[in-house]
């Protein structure tokens, strides 16, 4: 059985959820780093410039990255920073330090999702979904897998919440008193 590294009194589906969200940008990055290569995973729209490409590939690393933070919310890095960084080495992480960012995040993935699937019905012309049908295809199953990217941020980050206040619902309240 695979064994993911992560706190102990992390739930398993947290964990679970955690180590998926790098796993769903990563369609998307491959897609990114596919066009920028000049295969044809896309319409011709001309050469791309080099700050296009660089731009794209910055979007990928950065959105990889971003990702992987999530792993935070569930291994000792998001309790305590660790002693390598700077200034903040070793201070305890304040939940809300992590967890505001994070809904932040979600609610900012959120919104793009929304307009990046609507956009096309308000604007035809902004549509995406201009190429062959395989390359329409391809570029939906690269990117769709990244809806899932928000549900999962924010069930992790409320369990990492949750975990880090002893808030952990009235049931486990209740038992507590007994």
């Amino acid at each position: 059985m695979l064994k993911m590294n992560a706190l102990p009194t992390v739930p398993r589906w947290a964990v679970l959820a955690a180590h998926a969200v790098p796993l769903v940008t990563l369609p998307s990055g491959l897609w990114r780093i596919a066009l920028v290569a000049g295969l044809p995973v896309a319409p011709p729209d001309g050469d791309m410039s080099v700050w296009g490409a660089v731009y794209v590939l910055s979007l990928t690393v950065v959105s990889e990255a971003l990702a992987l933070l999530t792993l935070g919310l569930v291994r000792s890095w998001g309790d305590v920073v660790p002693r390598w960084i700077p200034l903040l080495g070793g201070r305890t992480v304040r939940p809300l330090a992590a967890v505001v960012p994070a809904l932040l995040g979600a609610t900012a993935l959120t919104g793009l999702a929304v307009w990046f699937f609507c956009a096309p019905y308000v604007n035809p012309q902004q549509a995406i979904w201009q190429g062959s049908p395989a390359q329409d295809a391809l570029l939906a199953g690269c990117y769709l897998p990244l809806l899932a990217w928000p549900p999962l941020l924010t069930a992790v980050t409320i369990a990492y919440y949750r975990r880090r206040t002893g808030r952990n619902g009235a049931g486990s309240r209740a038992l507590a008193r007994v």
